[in-house]
């Protein structure tokens, strides 16, 4: 079994605290601004969003692959919508972008195989209560 980690330090309050997560190594700021606002900096739902594209575009290249297709890209995008309501924010949506480069494909088999990919990916399952909204292009190769 793999176990990855992360780290997160906060110093302060909210909304004039800072912090700093660790990721592949390395210290990124973030903070108040970069979350809610348009500040310099990370945020944990852009953290997910990559977690989220990079875990999609390997299980969309595997899948292909193993059904006897030979991608030449496949490029994931994910956008997390972070909401406020009166309850406080929460992830709303998530919008999930795949553009494929994959020869001898029909569009329907790519659509129908993107489709699976978002649904089976660990980090699709780990979402499975939120509404992951799906845009798929196979290119013209």
């Amino acid at each position: 079994m793999q176990v990855r980690t992360a780290e997160a330090i906060w110093k302060g309050n909210l909304k004039q605290g800072e912090g700093q997560v660790t990721v592949l190594g390395e210290q990124v700021p973030y903070s108040f601004a970069s979350r809610f606002e348009q500040g310099a900096g990370t945020n944990p739902e852009e953290l997910l969003a990559a977690a989220h594209a990079g875990c999609v575009a390997m299980a969309f290249s595997n899948d292909l692959a193993n059904a006897g297709y030979a991608p030449r890209q496949v490029h994931a995008a994910a956008r997390v919508h972070l909401t406020i309501t009166d309850a406080g924010p929460g992830i709303s949506q998530i919008d999930l972008t795949i553009q494929g480069d994959v020869p001898d494909i029909d569009e329907a088999t790519f659509l129908e195989m993107a489709e699976a990919a978002k649904s089976n990916c660990p980090v699709s399952k780990l979402f499975a209560g939120a509404n992951i909204a799906l845009v798929a292009t196979l290119q013209a190769g």
